[in-house]
């Protein structure tokens, strides 16, 4: 039996992100959602969840979501059988791009929640198509729903947010890198980059998304989970280490 697939959403998001994902993989084996909601640094939303999370299991975490996967992955190794990562970074944030995200705390806590998250997902990208409109729609749904001091600490987390590039280099497990075509927050040269650093990661590009591949090509993202799933554990022997 399969470890249990634990799936960690992004920024302003909760278990719909994966919806389609969720109701796919679960015919198959155990799931479980967990949005990282709770604790204003990465470092404290991992230790909550890892309160949480079964002893061992397969991690999919998408943009905020995948920087504290990262993290439980440095903190407990061998807590993690699997990790997936989307639409995510292992790079600390720039002094720059820290500035940029203050307006939009500042527009939040001012009751201008859902103009703060529609300029935070004009700069996401999405990729163009009839399932845009709907897929923009929940992504509020969402937002709305969590509320803007949830919206506070998490950005506030991708703002302190440490570098992750030695977790990666150090990675033995089974490894999905998956990135949207269209997506201009974490590019795909941005996960290539990530891909180099992993031994033995897969990097699949999924065409038809940007930024939420999970809502825009749900199909194509659930077959990339189900190989990675079925991909064979990795020798550390073989590895020389």
């Amino acid at each position: 039996m399969r470890d249990v697939v634990v799936f960690v959403p992004g920024l302003m998001c909760d278990a719909r992100a994966f919806g389609p994902q969720i109701a796919d993989l679960s015919r198959e084996g155990p799931v479980m959602a967990a949005a990282p909601v709770q604790g204003e640094r990465i470092e404290e939303m991992a230790s909550r969840m890892l309160d949480a999370l079964p002893q061992r299991a397969a991690l999919v975490g998408h943009g905020l979501g995948g920087m504290v996967a990262m993290e439980i992955l440095r903190r407990a190794p061998d807590r993690v059988s699997r990790i997936a990562l989307i639409g995510t970074t292992p790079l600390g944030e720039t002094p720059q791009r820290a500035a940029e995200r203050d307006p939009l705390v500042v527009r939040a806590r001012a009751g201008r929640l859902s103009e703060a998250m529609r300029e935070s997902m004009t700069s996401a990208g999405l990729a163009p198509g009839p399932q845009k409109a709907g897929v923009a729609g929940l992504l509020e749904e969402m937002a709305l729903g969590l509320g803007a001091e949830t919206f506070v600490r998490q950005v506030r987390a991708l703002q302190r947010r440490r570098d992750q590039q030695a977790t990666l280099r150090r990675i033995l497990v089974p490894s999905l890198l998956l990135c949207g075509a269209h997506d201009a927050a974490c590019p795909v040269k941005r996960h290539e980059f990530m891909a180099e650093m992993i031994h033995g990661a897969a990097l699949e590009v999924v065409e038809e998304a940007g930024h939420f591949p999970m809502l825009e090509a749900p199909e194509a993202v659930a077959d990339a989970l189900r190989r990675w799933l079925a991909a064979p554990m990795l020798l550390r022997g073989a590895l020389g280490h």
